[in-house]
């Protein structure tokens, strides 16, 4: 199919062997980019690659622990190398283990802070050079960076005092970033699902449309809950 939003662009999905990692994967393909597959597991990256391929899409599987910030940037650099160029980075990556402040043991709280903080500042900060490029000279004259965050960066509870830290600290983050490379054409945003399931189709399609709206339009927060009623 010819003149789809995304066509010849290229998105790298980190978590990308999460149910919404996959189900991104496949939605951004379907809108015309190249997806690079972003998770520590080569076998689950092989699967959601064939996924994609299956659906005709392009997409390769970039196994690496973004937790190091080497094998980070080599994900990053391996993506342009391989694709062309980086268009749209999607910060999918994070993991929530809940305690008390009481209970938790120290290396829950270690492992969120070294997935949900460190590795997506390592992926951006290698990222974001290939992305001004990206707003300079492609046809959509416009780059994209969404973070999946939660509505734990907007409402604390007992029990997630950590998690909620992560959560709170990429919302802002995501603002601070947002305002600095605006004048570099790159669109900064953040979807945040809420606790309760969210099917990852909705929030696919929720970063699908953040991505592929006019230049001239940001979106740069979307939460995105279950219906209730």
């Amino acid at each position: 199919m010819s003149g789809r939003p995304l066509d010849g662009a290229v998105a790298l999905i980190t978590g990308a062997t999460s149910e919404i990692g996959a189900a991104t994967a496949q939605r951004l393909a379907r809108e015309g980019a190249a997806v690079a597959l972003v998770a520590r597991q080569q076998n689950r990256l092989d699967r959601v690659a064939n996924d994609v391929r299956t659906l005709g899409g392009h997409a390769i599987a970039v196994p690496a622990d973004i937790t190091s910030p080497r094998l980070a940037r080599q994900a990053v650099e391996d993506t342009h190398d391989r694709l062309g160029r980086l268009d749209i980075l999607v910060n999918n990556a994070g993991v929530m283990v809940l305690g008390t402040a009481l209970h938790a043991p120290i290396a829950d709280w270690d492992q969120m802070i070294s997935l949900n903080v460190s590795a997506l500042l390592h992926v951006t900060h290698a990222a974001v050079p290939y992305l001004i490029d990206a707003a300079a000279t492609s046809p959509r004259r416009v780059a994209d960076l969404v973070n999946i965050g939660s509505t734990a960066g907007r409402v604390a509870q007992p029990g997630g005092s950590v998690h909620t830290l992560t959560r709170f600290g990429l919302t802002g983050f995501t603002e601070s970033l947002r305002q600095e490379l605006r004048a570099e054409h790159i669109r900064v945003g953040v979807v945040q699902p809420g606790t309760e399931p969210v099917p990852p189709q909705d929030i696919a399609d929720a970063i699908a449309y953040a991505v592929t709206r006019d230049r001239r339009v940001a979106v740069t927060e979307m939460v995105v809950r279950a219906d209730q009623v």
